[in-house]
């Protein structure tokens, strides 16, 4: 997940509720995709890159132009000012699973189903990704990813503290967190500051909490009482109570890698495209680290949660939408999706996901695991749809100013503290849109 400051999701959001369409014509009167056309991609994901060559083969009349607008919130911020703007959007453009609906209420993006997306298809995804681009009964997305998280560990300090395997229950994780820290002051089983509403939302998913609840233009939202944000709290208070975590080091900054590197960040329950990421930016750990899947909250549960993944969507509006999302779905459901796949993506299509040449893929810095199929297996269960709020990149922007004191300074305020403060920002704030915001 990415981290948002408050300043680009402000604008990401306020154009965006301004419900304005993308430059170029409609859908009804673009070009065909057998027109001779060049496509604009928006994507941070560099692998999508690679799958231009193979799709241009196919389809010599289009031309795809990928251009990398920045990470999630920058991307998101340029195209909100494109579709406000009128002029200067892409054709197609990569969002995280969490903002699809944003744009989708917006109507910044096209509907798939006019272009051929079946309810067929739909179903050859994982139901994290189905969840992730279905919108008011509408597909707004082609799945291009997933994120079913893990817990990546570091084998050696974990066995050096005496945990010999990895924590099945969240009490064993915190069992495991005392022995971690006792191997001195500076070794954690992991960090968190309390930036990242993504990271909170994903594991309260996983506890089978429903703290936003969207009906049209009706909102409920509980980050109170719901019974999921209550596993999460109790947790992660008592590990904050107990100095157990690592709260001063942020996720995605040269001292979280070195910490990665070295041990002593011992894990991270993450999603499962945190690999290529350790693998390159935290070399020192290679042949250390392992995965697990997420640790449970009772011994007879094997619940899971999406963390991250995206899809390619196509900007209302796009003068080239039905190529653009022929491209779509060549990288999201055709022959292009291996080569993400290749790449280290984690696939949304469960035949990829239960392939023997998915799943068979010992991997180095992984001491030979093969760690496909504890991430296959994490896909699998994704079992319950979660709902994000219409303003969810808003949400995300002002989630580290209620909660990061929680974790950074816990003498002044409690996780669940924070996390009231949060729910009656965003029940303003909803309230201020239009919506009708109710709350337990």
């Amino acid at each position: 997940m990415r981290v948002f400051t408050k300043a680009t999701a402000l604008v990401a959001t306020s154009a965006l509720l301004l419900g304005v369409s993308a430059c170029g014509q409609s859908a009804s009167t673009g070009e065909s995709a057998d027109a001779k056309q060049t496509v604009t991609v928006w994507a941070w994901e560099p692998t999508v890159k690679k799958a231009v060559q193979g799709f241009e083969s196919k389809h010599p009349n289009i031309t795809v132009n990928v251009v990398n607008a920045g990470s999630s919130n920058d991307e998101y911020t340029a195209l909100s000012n494109a579709l406000t703007a009128g002029k200067g959007a892409p054709d197609l453009v990569q969002l995280d699973f969490n903002a699809v609906p944003q744009f989708a209420i917006s109507d910044g993006l096209e509907e798939l189903s006019q272009y051929g997306f079946s309810k067929k298809m739909l179903a050859d995804y994982t139901k994290g990704a189905q969840s992730g681009i279905s919108v008011n009964n509408g597909i707004y997305g082609v799945p291009i990813g997933g994120g079913p998280m893990a817990l990546f560990y570091n084998k050696e300090i974990f066995d050096k503290a005496g945990v010999t395997e990895a924590p099945k229950t969240w009490d064993d994780y915190y069992e495991a967190a005392k022995k971690i820290h006792a191997l001195g002051p500076d070794y954690y089983i992991t960090n968190e500051s309390g930036s990242d509403a993504g990271m909170a939302l994903s594991l309260i998913w996983q506890a089978g909490g429903h703290p936003f609840s969207v009906k049209g233009k009706d909102i409920t939202i509980n980050l109170t009482s719901d019974p999921g944000v209550k596993h999460y709290v109790d947790l992660w208070q008592k590990l904050i109570d107990e100095k157990l975590i690592d709260t001063k080091t942020q996720g995605w900054t040269d001292d979280w890698y070195r910490g990665l590197g070295n041990g002593h960040i011992a894990s991270l329950a993450i999603g499962g495209w945190m690999p290529i990421t350790l693998q390159t930016s935290s070399a020192e750990a290679s042949g250390k680290f392992r995965a697990a899947p997420l640790p449970v909250w009772s011994d007879s549960d094997t619940a899971s949660a999406e963390n991250g993944g995206g899809a390619l969507s196509v900007v209302k509006g796009s003068a080239h939408a039905a190529a653009a999302y022929e491209f779509a779905k060549y990288v999201g459901y055709g022959e292009g999706e291996k080569t993400l796949t290749d790449n280290g993506i984690v696939p949304d299509l469960t035949r990829t996901l239960s392939s023997d040449e998915y799943l068979n893929q010992p991997k180095e810095y992984f001491g030979g695991q093969e760690i496909n199929k504890v991430l296959a297996q994490s896909a699998k269960n994704v079992t319950s749809e979660f709902q994000f709020l219409p303003y969810q990149v808003y949400g995300g922007s002002i989630y580290p100013d209620n909660i990061s004191t929680a974790f950074t300074d816990p003498g002044s305020k409690t996780l669940a503290q924070g996390l009231a403060d949060w729910q009656s920002a965003l029940v303003k704030y909803g309230e201020e849109q239009g919506y009708t915001v109710t709350t337990k």
